[in-house]
């Protein structure tokens, strides 16, 4: 197995933003404060962040206010909107390399992932937005009387969006197009850990010519920053991805304005493979829905059931898999999976490889730490498992895959919704009635039959239960950030 110490054959790139934007300006703290951010591959510095608190977060609300209120952008024509999203994905686009390197650095992912999803997906996203910018409607509706009546979709007014930090990009361009689109202004708290890549969009959003206020990004923590934006009576929503506790702490705070609130949260994603399955197409989807992105994907194949009758095939095929994965530096582009984000991340992460040990499941690969610099953990995969183990109920996050066995179609429904999260679930079957009986029964917002981690711009995605509230992408997205009015005119 690779070691994290291989020399890199991607240049490092150049770090252009480390301000907080408000109003298009970019500015330090008032506070002067600065964070550090972090290499994940070298666990050294890469750059001092301005670090926004709550006199920054009133700044930026302000001017996103006047900018909803007042601004250019309050009386812009929705296909001149429309058309500034198209341009920031173009400057995206045009900066592919520089911006592909700059999440890989910050975040630690590999180069080849960057390219060839996150930033793919980032154009796509603003682009499929920029194109319902003037194709948001009401409707008109025959009530009784002699009346006209028509409902009007409004942007939604001034928006909170808090990101996380394991597709950084990605997770701006989920929030940034569908509020864009509506009319709405943002104040963006980018994750601690990777604000990088986020700052430098502000820069492309200023350039495409998005007007002053309408984009307001301020970096810092989330009990300072994201806890102000959240309380701040002049915000009307907050849009947050991230861990369930933090939504509930959220929900809390933004009670007592009765904000409008979307959460895309965590989850606990069963992959149920059947005898009947091609199993070369459900080991290899295995692999990729559990360790893509070092494990650190929300919607992530964390639970994997396996028909008895090939259990032990099926365990023999993935194991030699994720043996041959290449861990290592993330800018060398055979790299297959680079560090975890951060020391904390690390450390939960090896606490539940130590807990699967000692509660009894057989650690068949992996488990160990790669290499004595960067935050780099062995692929690792646990036979044996049962529903009861902390390996298998709670959300690792991390490149730690858990092998349970089944019998049948009702006792699989039954225990993959024996869980609080609902955010995903896919099954591998040659039995397309056995996918539709199992796909209508799983409480799970997406599900992926003989496929995994399968994303497109116009395909809501969101969870059941404690995986969140509303939706995000497609159509779905855009009611997050508009109010529905309904008119009534008496024709008499």
């Amino acid at each position: 197995m690779a070691t994290a110490t291989e020399q890199a054959t991607i240049a490092t790139p150049e770090v252009r933003q480390t301000k907080i934007l408000i109003n298009g300006e970019w500015r330090d703290a008032v506070s002067g404060k600065t964070f550090q951010t972090i290499n994940p591959a070298t666990e050294e510095l890469i750059a001092e962040v301005a670090e926004g608190d709550e006199a920054d977060i009133d700044l930026a609300v302000k001017a996103a206010r006047k900018a909803f209120e007042s601004g250019p952008w309050a009386t812009m024509d929705a296909r001149d909107r429309g058309r500034l999203i198209h341009r920031l994905a173009d400057l995206i686009e045009e900066n592919f390399d520089e911006l592909s390197a700059l999440e890989t650095l910050d975040n630690g992912k590999p180069i080849a992932d960057a390219r060839a999803a996150d930033l793919p997906l980032v154009i796509d996203c603003l682009r499929y937005y920029a194109g319902w910018a003037d194709k948001i409607q009401g409707d008109t509706i025959p009530i009784r009387g002699n009346f006209l009546c028509y409902t009007r979709r409004e942007p939604l007014g001034v928006c909170g969006q808090i990101i996380p930090w394991n597709f950084p990009m990605l997770m701006t361009a989920w929030k940034w197009g569908p509020a864009l689109a509506a009319g709405c202004t943002i104040v963006m708290k980018p994750a601690e850990q990777t604000p990088l890549t986020c700052l430098r969009m502000g820069e492309l959003a200023m350039e495409a010519g998005i007007p002053p206020g309408v984009i307001n990004i301020v970096p810092g923590y989330g009990p300072t920053a994201g806890a102000s934006l959240v309380k701040h009576p002049d915000v009307d929503k907050i849009a947050f991805t991230g861990e369930h506790l933090t939504a509930q702490r959220i929900m809390a705070d933004a009670a007592m304005t009765l904000k409008r609130l979307t959460f895309e949260l965590g989850g606990k994603s069963p992959n149920v493979v059947f005898a009947d399955a091609d199993i070369d197409a459900a080991v290899a989807g295995a692999e990729f829905g559990l360790f893509f992105n070092q494990g650190q994907c929300c919607c992530a194949g964390s639970r994997v059931f396996v028909e008895e009758s090939i259990k032990e095939q099926f365990v023999d095929r993935i194991v030699e898999r994720a043996a041959a994965r290449k861990v290592g530096n993330p800018f060398d582009t055979s790299t297959m999976q680079g560090p975890q984000v951060d020391q904390d991340q690390f450390d939960k992460i090896m606490s539940y490889i130590e807990k699967g040990k000692s509660g009894g499941a057989a650690c068949v690969t992996g488990g160990n730490r790669v290499g004595d610099k960067g935050y780099f953990i062995e692929p690792t995969i646990f036979d044996n498992v049962t529903d009861d183990m902390d390996i298998a109920t709670n959300e690792i996050f991390g490149p730690v895959m858990s092998i349970l066995s089944f019998k049948d179609l009702d006792e699989i429904i039954e225990r993959s919704n024996s869980t609080f999260y609902g955010l995903a679930a896919a099954v591998w079957t040659r039995d397309i009635g056995k996918a539709h009986q199992y796909a209508n029964a799983v409480k799970a917002g997406t599900v992926w039959v003989n496929c995994y981690d399968v994303f497109d711009a116009g395909a809501p995605f969101g969870g059941f239960k404690m995986s969140g509230i509303g939706r995000e992408l497609g159509a779905a997205a855009l009611n997050n950030y508009t109010e529905l009015k309904t008119v009534t005119v008496s024709l008499d």
